[in-house]
């Protein structure tokens, strides 16, 4: 008898085990560890709990070489992840280095009023991540230089980030840029045009409200006199660095590769690259403050860039608040987020190689009827798989396949399922502390996701909103239902 034959179908409580332990073992590192779980706790949770699911895949006939290559295959899917965020790492470094992220914050200072800052920075990342499609490029260029001007105000880091979150995952969600804009209808069977169309339904007012939110927030906000800081803070880097128009280069450059749809890895990297080279140019005087000990000027450049890129740069001001803001950056800040991802991706690709996840899954459809029922258990089996496999993608892929057939069964059309793939795979990711998504924007914004949970309302509304459609039965779009696919409709 061949192996493959020996393997059984895994039971419910096969599935539920390695779950229940991860949520368990997860909730004992936040309370141990706080905020420092993501540094190794987390970590060790997970390979745990991946050994459980191992245990129970060869308890089911599946032997170790099967688990291997589906870790490996897990490992792999994140690998374009683990490169992008390396040349994030680098592109901080660079750009703190070059002036690009200090003249950002010092004309931030004297642009935006801190009654309307919140929602101003969720607008202003809204409408930079639907021009280039991407959340993340958006968080880790214009979201790093508004958490620098929220430092600087005297705002709350975690609304801030909040409010960036928020508006980066609404430009990105209505983008046809968009790498999960476009994989949601690819996998449900919809045209992605007709995909952003029918999206607007709940994306609109979700993002409406969310304004209304932060402008609630800052209008009523004891907000301090933080203009002697503020008139502090922007001569301190006048000081320290040459600003100028001329320093944002770099970043029209990125924005610009974006737009053209180039790769996300080449076009940080080549970002990155151009921030050293502009730091150069003109940042001489940074250079040989931060390499004062050497004696060639050429040497000098070359050391303090490529350490940059690799280690990030460290300065020392007047300012505590500067040195901390703008001391970052590096390929090694982003280990420890690597480290996550590849321990998440362990377990999600266990979960998915010995069928613990789609047992999970499958049970959990069982009773779903009408459209409120489909497009609720869809957004929660998103929200779960993000939850299990760290992954957004995972997120999309797996309940968009699995469902697919029971919209149809349903009479529902294949935009309600596209949609809801997205409300809950896409806007979840961020708030979940080990997911990639969550790690990144931690490592970009340097707060944690249970920090801003709570103020990413768009992430939260949006979900909620679809789910509230389906059962009213608002914007749902209906399909004949074959005669051998009928089923009872609530």
């Amino acid at each position: 008898m061949t192996e493959e034959k020996k393997q059984i179908e895994a039971s419910l409580s096969d599935a539920l085990i390695p779950i229940i332990i991860l949520i368990t073992l997860l909730g004992g590192s936040v309370y141990l560890f706080g905020d420092n779980s993501s540094f190794g706790p987390n970590q060790i949770a997970l390979l745990i709990a991946m050994g459980i699911a191992s245990i129970i895949g060869i308890k089911n006939g599946y032997s170790w070489e099967d688990i291997e290559k589906g870790i490996i295959k897990g490992i792999s899917r994140s690998l374009g992840a683990i490169l992008i965020l390396l040349a994030v790492g680098s592109l901080i470094g660079t750009w703190m280095l070059s002036g690009t992220v200090p003249t950002l914050i010092y004309y931030g200072l004297d642009l935006l009023n801190p009654s309307m800052f919140y929602a101003a920075s969720c607008l202003i990342c809204g409408i930079v991540a639907m021009s280039i499609g991407s959340s993340w490029t958006t968080a880790a260029t214009v979201g790093v230089a508004l958490m620098g001007v929220a430092i600087g105000m005297g705002m709350s880091e975690a609304i801030t980030a909040g409010a960036i979150i928020s508006g980066a995952y609404f430009g990105d969600k209505i983008s046809p840029l968009s790498e999960t804009t476009n994989l949601a209808p690819a996998i449900a069977g919809t045209n992605l045009f007709e995909h952003i169309q029918y999206m607007m339904w709940t994306t609109v007012p979700s993002i409406i409200i969310t304004l209304i939110i932060f402008m609630v927030i800052g209008l009523g906000a004891d907000i301090p006199d933080s203009s002697s800081k503020i008139e502090e803070m922007q001569a301190i880097l006048g000081q320290e660095f040459n600003l100028g128009f001329h320093m944002l280069v770099p970043l029209f450059v990125l924005l610009a590769m974006a737009i053209k749809k180039v790769p996300a890895f080449p076009a940080v990297a080549i970002g990155a690259l151009l921030g050293g080279i502009w730091a150069i140019i003109f940042q001489g005087d940074v250079i040989t403050n931060l390499a004062s000990d050497e004696p060639s000027a050429l040497r000098a450049s070359i050391m303090v860039v490529w350490t940059a890129l690799f280690d990030g740069v460290s300065f020392s001001t007047s300012s505590e608040t500067l040195n901390d803001l703008l001391s970052r950056g590096g390929m090694s800040s982003m280990l420890n987020t690597i480290w996550l991802i590849m321990c998440a991706m362990t377990f999600g690709a266990v979960l998915e190689r010995v069928g613990l996840l789609k047992r999970a899954v499958t049970a959990f459809l069982k009773g779903a009827k009408g459209a409120g029922d489909m497009v609720t258990r869809t957004i929660l089996t998103c929200i779960g798989t993000n939850l299990i496999t760290a992954d957004q993608y995972m997120a999309i892929v797996m309940p968009g396949r699995m469902y697919k057939d029971e919209f149809e069964k349903r009479g529902l059309n294949q935009l309600n399922l596209s949609r809801s793939l997205e409300d809950g795979g896409t806007l979840t990711s961020p708030l979940i502390p080990w997911n990639t998504c969550g790690v990144y924007m931690q490592g970009v914004l340097a707060v944690s996701p249970l920090d801003y949970l709570f103020y990413a309302f768009f992430n939260l509304i949006n979900p909620v909103l679809s789910i509230i459609y389906a059962y009213l039965g608002i914007k749902i779009l209906r399909i004949p239902v074959p005669e051998t696919n009928k089923v009872s409709k609530a």
